[in-house]
């Protein structure tokens, strides 16, 4: 911006320039005029007054105080503000008693010391011990009694006189009058099975031609 101006020196020099120019070329073919817009720069020179055209010196000095007053007018950069302090690591020793206060803590809830716990809010209202339904106890008569529905119930009953295993080859070869070998003796009670449970043994026995068992032992049903 300060190069566009000029000071009256220079201002001088133009005009006596201009003025040596128009003498000597007269004859000369006259220079395009500029357009009506823009006026010469001689013209609007003289149009000015001279108090009001400053010099080099003193633009650079209004230039320098418009830069140092901006920056003085500029807000301080903030301050960082300090790192956070690292909180002290605990002693031993505080640690040591932390670690038996918390053993406190949960012995006294372990052994049903409630006066160190603290009381629940008053907005859950007052507690209550809960209390369980109390069922009658039934015996062993109480459930004989009902089975009486029971009774008309067909049950399978077996007599088993002993048990063996037979290969595919032996079964294919049993003909009529072949002997098969148990794994009882001779004398052994026979087990009396019912609804394929084991509930009895006893002897065989002939009545009026027809074969029965006499219960020798009762045994206990197994689940």
């Amino acid at each position: 911006m300060s190069d566009d101006l000029l000071d009256p020196s220079e201002i001088d020099a133009l005009l006596g320039n201009a003025g040596a120019g128009a003498g000597a070329g007269a004859g000369a073919p006259t220079p395009t005029p500029p357009p009506a817009g823009d006026p010469p720069l001689a013209a609007d020179v003289n149009k000015v007054p001279a108090k009001e055209i400053l010099s080099q010196s003193d633009l650079d000095s209004l230039f320098q105080q418009a830069t140092a007053g901006g920056a003085a007018a500029a807000p301080p950069a903030p301050v960082a503000p300090p790192p956070p302090q690292v909180a002290a690591s605990r002693t031993p020793a505080a640690t040591e008693n932390l670690l038996n206060q918390m053993e406190n803590d949960l012995a006294s809830v372990l052994a049903g010391d409630s006066s160190r716990l603290k009381p629940p809010p008053a907005s859950f209202g007052s507690p209550s011990p809960f209390e369980l339904n109390s069922f009658d106890s039934r015996g062993p008569t109480a459930d004989r009694g009902s089975l009486g529905v029971l009774e008309e119930v067909d049950l399978d009953l077996r007599v088993e006189l002993g048990r063996t295993e037979l290969l595919i080859e032996e079964v294919l070869k049993l003909r009529e009058g072949a002997v098969v070998p148990l794994d009882k003796l001779a004398g052994d009670p026979v087990d009396v099975i019912v609804n394929g449970r084991l509930v009895a043994r006893g002897e065989v026995l002939v009545l009026n031609d027809n074969f029965c068992v006499r219960i020798a032992e009762i045994l206990a049903p197994t689940l």
